[in-house]
């Protein structure tokens, strides 16, 4: 009696007597589907944080509408938070200080419907941060919109505010060559005029490279003061120029801008002759490094002090995409700050309050005060 001939196992098959296997999946197939929950996750998180800011919102509507009509104080409060605890006693969020923070919330934001959408998308902690440490909605709205730009951390989004970002950005904004605003025209939103170092630790007097070890050293804190789009290529960056090597400082990309950044450090003042080093290195970049798809690139003198008509006067002629900024490895006083931009607002108002002087002629300079006699 003949045998019959044997099944082939599940899962394989058989063409001219020789088995086959499946090819077992590669782990990108894994990390797809990995990706899916991570972004289902991401979503769901965002959405109980919407769901929580417009809870916290219609709360402090209630309140402040309470106050205004049905003469609710303190004591009342008091009673709703414990009342609160009583039928809720898991629920957390809801003590007297942060049902009076609600009210302030909402009683903030109310008026400024630009504001109220864009404080939606950011954690509560980071709401409480920017509604306790900011004066006016112009401010409120600069650390609204940066926060979820650079995407900071509440202990990202509380060193910005002490270190005084929004009023160094209105006193003194970015100074950068013409060449820059017209082959970068976003680069203004993109660079500061001082960036702030201070985790470093660095002593008063120190060298070029004690800061350069010590940026490369602290490379994640410095990319977040940095932005986000910048992306870290490497230090002491070698290009060749007719058989010779030079070494550039620090070299960055710029997602959003597409184009290579160089930063070349300074632990002087700003010196004019600076600009036409930083000019070579940024052609050769440009001539040997430079993809083309990417767009010309741009270099940072990062200076420990700066005179801003020196500065101007320099980059008014300079011929490559540059700018100078300093860095500030303490602090700032925040206080004496703010003073300056109030008397810079008040400035600002009394000049728009003066009848406007005729615009002056194409190829024509304005007439300098002079300092001598004070005319």
């Amino acid at each position: 009696m003949s045998k019959k001939p044997k099944r082939p196992r599940k899962g394989t098959g058989s063409r001219k007597g020789t088995m086959v296997r499946r090819a077992p999946p590669a782990q990108a197939d894994f990390d797809d589907i990995l990706s899916l929950i991570e972004a289902a996750r991401g979503r769901a998180v965002a959405a109980v944080n919407t769901a929580l800011i417009e809870l916290y919102w219609q709360i402090g509507e209630q309140i402040s509408r309470r106050i205004a009509d049905d003469g609710w104080g303190q004591g009342t409060v008091e009673e709703l938070a414990a009342y609160i605890h009583s039928r809720e006693p898991n629920a957390r969020g809801f003590s007297v200080q942060n049902l009076w923070r609600m009210r302030q919330f909402f009683d903030t934001y109310k008026d400024q419907p630009i504001l109220s959408a864009l404080l939606r998308e950011l954690p509560w902690t980071h709401n409480l941060l920017i509604l306790g440490k900011c004066k006016g909605n112009e401010e409120r709205e600069f650390y609204l919109r940066l926060s979820l730009r650079e995407k900071w951390s509440s202990r990202q989004l509380e060193r910005q505010l002490a270190g005084a970002l929004f009023e160094r950005a209105v006193l003194s904004p970015p100074k950068l060559s013409s060449l820059v605003r017209e082959l970068h025209p976003d680069a203004a939103t993109v660079f500061k005029d001082s960036y702030l170092v201070e985790f470093l630790g660095l002593p008063a007097v120190h060298s070029e490279a004690d800061l350069h070890d010590a940026l490369v050293e602290k490379l994640k804190d410095f990319l977040i003061e940095l932005g986000r789009d910048f992306c870290y290529v490497g230090s002491h960056y070698i290009v060749q120029v007719g058989g010779r090597d030079f070494e550039l400082d620090l070299l960055f990309f710029h997602r959003g801008l597409r184009c290579l950044v160089d930063f070349e450090l300074k632990i002087e003042e700003f010196q004019p002759e600076h600009l036409g080093k930083l000019e070579f290195y940024l052609e050769a970049l440009d001539r040997d490094v430079r993809k083309p798809h990417e767009q010309p690139s741009i270099g940072v003198l990062l200076c420990a002090t700066k005179d801003e008509e020196v500065v101007e006067y320099a980059l008014s002629r300079a011929a490559s995409p540059a700018l100078v900024a300093e860095y500030q490895t303490r602090l700032p006083e925040k206080a004496l700050l703010q003073a300056k931009l109030h008397e810079f607002y008040a400035s600002a108002q009394a000049e728009a309050a003066v009848p406007s002087l005729p615009a002056p002629q194409p190829g024509t300079k304005p007439v300098k005060k002079s300092k001598r006699s004070g005319n």
